[in-house]
């Protein structure tokens, strides 16, 4: 959405498709990091978005044992904004889709599924999709997968994947929010489980971080079994968590990481988890995948313009954007092997790391995790024009 409203804008056409009829999909990445807000305010749109319902987290806090512990601090970055911003996925890609129909080379397709490529020998010259109209054809210059990580596109590319692995999966969920819960953002590692909530004003989002491949065996325990989880880790939720009635309360992300070693071929080009799956840990795939967007736009732009595009510039898109995925992705697995895999296989009651403990009395070292998940390893700014 991000990739075809800025080339639009730059009077480039864009079609974007999605398949289902509406954005509505519960427990989608759902923060919106300083780095995103900042390319709001370089497109002169943020008073507009945080006009929209929204929650703000200007830090973030963790609870490991007994010990609560500031990681992050976002109010130091050199943003026009220091917070991070909640908002549900579907206001913020019907916000984006609403700024981009305001100009006239964007067309969005609801209800229209890419089901394959059309190829004319090696190039890829469009897509097969299915709609309510039917099967058809829709040739294009450029066909980029923003399909995510079980991306039709890329299968059908037939794209070389790097599988660096992930030691587990989370179970999502929603809690009513009580006036004496924590008013933040909040992670809480006890007895061997993890579990995080992320603060949506009358509500909480809840991911609850379990083993690989575990899920049927905890189904099998029972539905109270899990509540009592729940509450075991997060103690303030005790008195609501029989609001999880059944397991259609719940929803699996099953937790990748990969990453594709060649983003690209003629005529077609892969971001976001299409070319990189990421962990939640950081909440920063849907931020990463948006600054592939606008490394897009602002790349691909000129050759689009004239007329020139060729396999050439889609590399430079892969050259410019693999270093902060290799840095986010190795970071993510680093927390991953170290602190998740090990807190899962543990029972005894966890003590912070000394390294950890060091944020709470020196506060300047929040700065950077702060930077890191704020604005990631490379930053981009927008740098094409509004037709």
């Amino acid at each position: 959405m991000m990739l075809g409203y800025l080339l639009a804008r730059a009077g480039i056409t864009a079609t974007v498709l999605e398949k289902h009829a509406d954005f509505f999909r519960d427990f989608r990445g759902d923060t919106i990091h300083p780095s995103t807000l900042q390319l709001m305010y370089e497109l002169g749109i943020l008073d507009d978005f945080l006009a929209l319902p929204h929650d703000e987290i200007r830090t973030l806090q963790g609870r490991i044992g007994t010990s609560t512990i500031t990681l992050a601090d976002f109010t130091h970055l050199p943003t026009h904004t220091g917070f991070m911003a909640l908002m549900p996925q579907w206001d913020f890609l019907n916000f984006i889709a609403g700024k981009a129909k305001a100009y006239p080379t964007f067309s969005l397709r609801m209800k229209t599924e890419a089901t394959g490529l059309l190829r004319d020998g090696d190039r890829v010259t469009g897509l097969r999709v299915s709609s309510e109209a039917g099967e058809e054809e829709l040739r294009a210059d450029l066909v980029v997968g923003c399909d995510g990580r079980h991306s039709t596109i890329r299968e059908a590319a037939a794209l070389p994947v790097e599988d660096l692995g992930a030691p587990m999966d989370v179970i999502w969920l929603r809690v009513s929010k009580s006036p004496d819960d924590p008013s933040q953002t909040f992670g809480n590692i006890e007895n061997g489980r993890i579990l995080v909530t992320l603060n949506r004003t009358t509500y909480w989002q809840v991911a609850y971080v379990i083993p690989k491949g575990t899920f049927q065996e905890i189904q099998a325990a029972g539905i109270e079994a899990f509540r009592a989880n729940v509450a075991e880790v997060a103690p303030y939720l005790r008195d609501r968590v029989a609001e999880i009635d059944g397991w259609d309360k719940v929803s699996l992300l099953t937790v990748r990481v990969d990453r594709l070693t060649r983003w690209y071929a003629p005529g077609l080009l892969c971001i976001g988890d299409a070319a990189h799956a990421m962990s939640p840990i950081g909440g920063v795939g849907i931020n990463l995948a948006i600054q592939d967007a606008v490394a897009t736009a602002n790349l691909l732009y000129p050759p689009l313009h004239d007329g020139s595009l060729a396999i050439a510039d889609l590399a430079k898109v892969q050259a410019r954007r693999t270093f902060p995925t290799k840095v986010t992705q190795a970071m993510q697995v680093i927390v991953q092997n170290n602190i998740i895999k090990r807190v899962l296989g543990s029972s005894p009651v966890p003590k912070a790391p000394w390294f950890l403990a060091m944020f709470n009395s020196i506060p300047y070292l929040r700065r950077f995790p702060a930077r890191l998940v704020g604005l990631g390893a490379r930053p981009e700014h927008i740098r094409t024009p509004e037709a």
